[in-house]
């Protein structure tokens, strides 16, 4: 039966470039399990965007002397170009300044307001008296009330991931000059949570496919008591509020910016021809929304998300699962853009081809844990497992095949015990794989493959086809017929994963159709042709290593690459 799914991606601040742990955090992880659908056979809808409105452009674009505008236009084309070079498969990749978002935005809001769940009232808010300006959000910052972390933001703890408010820090200073800011009373419009807390609840706790971490976070703010939240900033950029009086207000960021999976599925639509085909995937009951984010954006799609389409009135499908991850560390450390820890998109692919990035970085996901991410642990993935294990048992069994047999694999009329035993237990690896994409555990999926290239060098080692095809070519052919039905699996299981080296493997197989799940329990014809092989990885030398990393300070000097520049 095919099933419908709708992957979201959390959309990436655009005030910089992302770095490595904003891509397995959301969009390289939502990718891969798209492709996975995809040649599942089921219907993918993949949408993402910039998030280009709120505090943290404001406060980069301040820094920069230039307009809000002008920043978000070049960087949502620069990230944009550098997501098609990592091969992420977006159906519709688009901006919060598309007209089809502002449109949507404000008409969300206005049936809230009309249905009653939004109220004005007048609150005191932080002011800097130095910069003239309130300072919402990003604009100040200041010690968490909860963990005690130095550097939390006036909306929400980097570090604990709490939900806050500017008044909630302690010791608050204004995010751009520093100074201790003032209270000034303005008004503002609220969405009233409380009138939803039983019905997220009841959400919450029957939610089966909710991972751990996101279901004891979400239930230990619910039992806090849910707080009316502001909808409304004193920002100059960023979507008119469409209330009445809500005279040179703008919508609070992330109360749009979630609004955007749908805007960005009715663009889509729209510009496939298809204007009420986004209905089928967000008003239909039998579609499965996952959204892929770190963990410090759980409430927000847990709870503020799955609130505001209770409260649209409109049959919204609620998120089936977040998959969320953890931190990934680098070197040890937290990814820092001003004192560059870490390495960013677009650094990543003048050093390296894009499939050993998307390999390692899937390699160390943090779906449990926080994990680091270190140059040694990158060269020992793409050393031992992408090249030894995977590539190696690829290029023994074609060059085998090539030289011995002429290219040519027959099926055998009939195998031995030992061998159908071999195919039982990929079968089985494969079930296993299905299980974990299934759940998100996409690194325990990624395991299971590098365990069936294990499966198959064993193989290969116990049955020494090269001395077997000096005395009986017909046993000879036999195992290699096996071998070469695992090398097959390996194409269309890595396709997700490293998805431009498993097709240069499928067309190396010497197939032309697509690649799909079902090839893998697919037989092969009578007699099945391949083309000459070719290595399709090679090792990372030491030597190659320090050069990278003479290349990465080079590039970062020079500014040869955007984020050098930001």
């Amino acid at each position: 039966m095919t099933r419908k799914w709708l992957i979201c991606a959390a959309w990436p601040y655009i005030n910089a470039i992302p770095h490595l742990g904003t891509m397995i955090g959301s969009v390289l992880s939502a990718d891969v399990a798209a492709r996975y659908f995809r040649i599942k056979g089921d219907r993918v809808v993949f949408v993402s965007g910039s998030d280009e409105h709120g505090t943290p452009i404001e406060v980069e674009a301040i820094k920069k002397k230039i307009k809000p505008e002008e920043l978000t236009n070049r960087n949502h084309e620069i990230v944009k170009n550098l997501f098609d070079r990592w091969y992420i498969s977006f159906d519709n990749y688009t901006r919060t300044e598309s007209e089809v978002h502002k449109e949507f935005v404000r008409k969300f809001y206005t049936k809230l307001y009309e249905r009653g769940y939004i109220f004005e009232r007048e609150d005191e808010i932080p002011y800097c008296p130095v910069d003239k300006m309130y300072l919402p959000d990003r604009f100040i910052v200041g010690e968490c009330p909860y963990c005690g972390y130095k550097d939390a933001k006036g909306d929400q703890c980097d570090n604990c991931g709490r939900l806050l408010t500017p008044k909630l820090l302690v010791n608050p200073r204004c995010a751009i000059c520093g100074s201790k800011p003032i209270l000034k009373r303005t008004k503002h419009w609220y969405i009233d949570l409380t009138k939803l807390e039983d019905r997220l609840r009841e959400y919450i706790e029957n939610n089966e496919q909710l991972p751990v971490n996101a279901k004891k976070m979400s239930i230990s703010i619910l039992k806090e008591g849910l707080q009316a939240r502001s909808l409304t900033r004193d920002n100059k950029w960023g979507i008119p509020a469409p209330f009445p009086g809500a005279v040179n207000k703008t919508i609070y960021v992330w109360m749009e910016a979630v609004l955007g999976y749908i805007s960005a599925t009715i663009e889509y639509f729209r510009r496939i021809g298809n204007s009420e085909g986004w209905k089928e995937f967000w008003l239909s009951s039998d579609t499965r929304s996952v959204y892929f984010i770190g963990k410090d954006n759980i409430p927000f799609h847990t709870l503020i998300f799955p609130a505001l389409l209770m409260a649209s009135g409109e049959n919204y499908v609620l998120p089936w699962t977040v998959a969320s991850t953890e931190y990934l560390l680098f070197e040890g450390q937290k990814f820092s853009k001003s004192r560059r820890i870490g390495i960013w998109i677009d650094e990543a692919l003048e050093l390296l081809p894009v499939d050993y990035w998307r390999f390692t970085l899937i390699y160390f996901r943090p779906e449990l844990r926080d994990i680091n991410f270190s140059w040694k642990g990158m060269v020992d993935v793409v050393n031992s497992l992408l090249n030894d294990t995977i590539g190696n048992l690829i290029h023994r069994v074609l060059s085998m095949i090539w030289r011995n047999l002429g290219g040519e694999i027959k099926r055998p009329e009939k195998l031995k015990e030992s061998y159908k035993d071999i195919l039982r237990e990929l079968e089985d690896r494969v079930r296993r794989i299905e299980e974990n994409m299934e759940s998100f555990r996409l690194r325990n999926a990624l395991l299971e493959v590098i365990g069936i290239a294990s499966l198959g060098n064993r193989f290969l080692n116990e049955t020494k086809p090269w001395e077997k095809l000096k005395k009986s070519l017909s046993e000879g052919e036999e195992i290699l017929y096996v071998a070469f039905r695992i090398v097959k699996a390996l194409a269309v299981l890595l396709y997700p994963f490293i998805p431009m080296s498993a097709k240069r493997l499928w067309e190396m197989l010497g197939f032309r159709r697509e690649i799909s799940w079902r090839e893998i329990t697919r037989d092969t014809d009578n007699v099945h042709k391949i083309e000459k092989p070719k290595p399709l990885f090679k090792k990372i030398s030491t030597e190659e290593v320090e050069d990278l990393l003479r290349k990465l300070e080079y590039i970062r000097s020079k500014g040869l690459v955007p984020s050098a520049k930001m």
